[in-house]
Order: structure tokens, then C-alpha cells, then sequence
């Protein structure tokens, strides 16, 4: 069964210093992303692009999205199989390769530590294929989203308590 789902953002340009596009280096990258009901996002392009390094790009917004997904398919197949988490941090990655005045992500690699009180701890690795699957962004990049996880044990499990 097919269900369509539909997102809605506002990308608004704020870079205009009063004579728009008139030089490459004479406008600014900074755009403000909207969302209906959500604070604002302070979005720009990358620093080596002239952008503002203070604000999110794109690039950063696309691995954050991937992380985010993948964390969110990973709690759920835990629930389904007995892993109780208790903490997941990421130090997600990407690598883009310019081409011409293109260019295009090459890889993606996502470094999720998490933190388990209950449950199999390979079992618990080997869900991040799984939850891996079950990512829609992910299902939607084509480029290749390596996993390196790391799940540790709560001290509080290991001594039973």
C-alpha cells in the first residue's frame, strides 16, 4: 500500500547588499529556511563557495539529514527487537567532489555511538543495516551511506542494576 506524504519549506535569499547579482563576489549566500510552525534556520552557502561559515549550507544539511533519519529508523527497529537504548550520538561525515562547476556527494559515512541498558549487543550492531533500509533519505541519495556504529553497555547493565 502507497502513501504519498507532502513536506512544505520556504527558502527565502537575504544576500542582496544593494546591487543583487551584479558581480560573483558582490552578493551574499545567506538564505533563511522556513517551515510553517518551526523556528527559522540561518542557512548559507559553504565558506569555500563565499558563504557564511556561522550558518548552516546545504552540504551540512544533507548529512544532518541522513544522520537524523538513520537515528530515527534505528530507535524504531530497537523497539521492535528488544534493544532498549539509552544514548546515540553521531559524528556523521560526507565527501562531495567538485566537477567543472558542478559537483556531486560521493559517499556519506554515519559514526553512531549507541548506548544500550538491554538487549544483545551484536544484535543491536547488526540493526543499523536494518534501520539503514528503512531510511527514507537514505533510500533517496545515490550515493553509498557507509555505517561505522559503536554500541556500548551501560555501566547500570553491567552491574545489573
Amino acid at each position: 500500500m502507497q502513501n504519498d506524504h507532502h513536506f512544505a519549506v520556504g527558502v527565502e535569499w537575504i544576500g542582496n547588499r544593494g546591487t543583487g547579482t551584479s558581480g560573483y563576489r558582490e552578493y551574499g549566500r545567506d538564505v533563511v529556511v522556513s517551515a510553517e510552525g518551526k523556528a527559522d534556520i540561518a542557512g548559507s552557502s559553504a565558506r569555500v563557495f563565499h558563504g557564511d561559515a556561522a550558518r548552516w549550507n546545504p552540504e551540512e544539511q544533507l548529512i544532518v539529514a541522513l544522520s537524523q533519519c538513520h537515528l530515527l529508523s534505528y530507535l524504531h527497529v530497537a523497539t521492535q527487537n528488544g534493544i532498549v537504548v539509552e544514548a546515540y550520538t553521531d559524528a556523521a561525515t560526507g565527501t562531495m567532489r567538485t566537477e567543472g562547476q558542478g559537483g556531486r556527494f560521493t559517499e556519506v559515512t554515519l559514526r553512531p555511538v549507541v548506548t544500550i541498558s538491554s538487549g544483545d549487543p551484536d544484535l543491536a550492531r547488526t540493526l543499523h543495516a536494518e534501520a539503514s533500509r528503512l531510511c527514507f533519505i537514505a533510500a533517496s541519495v545515490n550515493f553509498p551511506v557507509h555505517h561505522e556504529p559503536e554500541i556500548r553497555v551501560s555501566a547500570q547493565s553491567e552491574s545489573g542494576g
